[in-house]
């Protein structure tokens, strides 16, 4: 509640008036938020009929819909986007620190233009990507495989992300040089410093990194639409384009997928946010 109260402007005042008005602005702000993720939910419960029958509170519930969804072959969909989003933020945490530590930790000729061209790879829209990676993704250069039909497609792309790289990058530039130049004094080498030493102080960035991550590979529509095939490699996200276009899938069952297609972003973030608040803070506080 602190937070919020300093992040509206609100801590600090005690105008009488304040009060009330501070209450307000909470429930409008869970009204915009949370209204439409509650009619999500009583909705995917509910025996909808059509869009206009859409309520905030179920008169019968029901898992018919959850149970459609399931003969529509959701379940294979949501073990594709699992397989995808495992693997592609593994990759993605261990590119991220690995340059990031170069990055933070070592001087070399060109090092401001290699930034400049991590950030560049973070404005240019995915749209305009899209074809030179159908490309490459086509026949890879050097090893000549057509990742194209398969999941690994869809993950290799997603293991280099700017944003991670940046925020390890300066969230390291932070930690005393002391201490490894300590651990060489030691003996330790550079894998040794890197996973004994700087990781373990870099628990609240990778939290952010793998909260930010998992939303990022989880919500990918338009790479799963370069590389999938047929519709047994299809992410949920993408399947649910299918069963929205499909006129035998009514509203209901749509919402019950739309439901299991947000639950695995919302209790990532339950088991992590304890290290994204500890990263979010430590960069407001460096700030």
């Amino acid at each position: 509640m602190r937070q919020f109260d300093t992040a509206l402007g609100f801590a600090g005042s005690r105008h009488p008036l304040l009060r009330p008005l501070r209450w307000l602005v909470y429930l409008l702000l869970v009204a915009v938020f949370g209204g439409p993720l509650l009619a999500l939910m009583v909705s995917a419960f509910s025996p909808v009929a059509s869009p206009t029958s859409l309520t905030l509170w179920p008169e019968h519930v029901t898992m018919d819909n959850f149970a459609r969804a399931v003969d529509r072959g959701v379940l294979g969909y949501l073990l594709n986007s699992f397989i995808v989003v495992g693997f592609g933020l593994l990759l993605q945490i261990a590119v991220s620190v690995s340059a990031a530590y170069a990055l933070s930790r070592k001087k070399f000729p060109g090092l401001r233009l290699v930034y400049l061209l991590i950030l560049s790879t973070m404005m240019l829209p995915e749209e305009i990507l899209a074809i030179p990676l159908s490309v490459v993704l086509a026949d890879v250069p050097v090893v000549h495989v057509n990742l194209v039909g398969t999941l690994a497609g869809m993950i290799i792309p997603v293991a280099a992300w700017g944003f991670s790289i940046l925020v390890m990058a300066e969230f390291m530039r932070e930690i005393p040089i002391e201490l490894e130049e300590a651990a060489r004094i030691d003996g330790a080498g550079e894998f040794r410093i890197l996973t004994t030493i700087v990781l373990p102080l870099c628990r609240p960035a990778l939290g952010v990194i793998g909260i930010f991550g998992f939303v990022m590979i989880w919500d990918q529509y338009m790479l799963p639409l370069l590389v999938a095939q047929d519709s047994a490699q299809f992410t949920l996200p993408l399947a649910l384009r299918t069963l929205r276009s499909d006129p035998e899938v009514g509203l209901g069952v749509l919402l019950a997928a739309s439901l299991l297609a947000l639950l695995p972003s919302v209790l990532a973030f339950l088991a992590m946010q304890r290290q994204f608040m500890k990263g979010l803070t430590s960069g407001a506080v460096k700030g």
